[in-house]
């Protein structure tokens, strides 16, 4: 078929610090001090593999302060056929914005896009939740004061791992897919 293959998924990151390992003197807990703010980010994001010489892109679209609905799924969607020439095969979990009615009727007006659902519950399979862990892990211990800070540190995040095809790659060898 010649189809580019599109790994999607979404996550959510807050205001309030996400605390891995850290280090500090022996006796002296280290602290993070921060505001406590709940407003967040939501990011959708897939790595695409190209048909021909599987160049490896990174394609993501953020939202201030809300979750992801039919709409933005949407957006998205518009967004990957905009950059991407030819069919494009699109694997994301079986989530409630990805399924109903909005989705499939655009399916309908974009035939050269085709959606394929991962297993329920696996998680594992998607190699796009490393981009996630990968994102995470730059941004934690951080304290951004407020969503413009916590949106320049996840751009620049991002931007680095888009800029990284080996990260991407990584991220397609460490999931649980079968690949031959």
């Amino acid at each position: 078929m010649g189809a580019h293959l599109v790994f999607v998924d979404e996550s959510g990151f807050l205001l309030i610090p996400s605390v891995h390992k850290t280090w500090a003197p022996r006796g002296q807990t280290p602290i993070i001090r921060h505001r406590y703010q709940r407003d967040k980010i939501s990011v959708i994001s897939g790595i695409s593999v190209s048909p021909v010489r599987q160049r490896l892109g990174l394609y993501w679209r953020f939202l201030l302060k809300k979750n992801f609905t039919h709409p933005h799924a949407l957006e998205f969607l518009r967004h990957l056929l905009r950059h991407l020439r030819g069919h494009v095969i699109l694997l994301w979990d079986q989530g409630r914005i990805h399924k109903g009615d909005p989705i499939r009727d655009f399916c309908r007006r974009f035939p050269r896009l085709h959606l394929e659902h991962f297993p329920a519950y696996a998680p594992e399979l998607n190699p796009d939740e490393g981009v996630w862990r990968l994102a995470k892990a730059r941004l934690a211990n951080g304290r951004p004061d407020d969503v413009d800070e916590l949106l320049a540190r996840l751009t620049a995040s991002l931007v680095r791992i888009a800029r990284c095809p080996a990260l991407l790659r990584a991220c397609i060898l460490k999931s649980d897919l079968p690949f031959v």
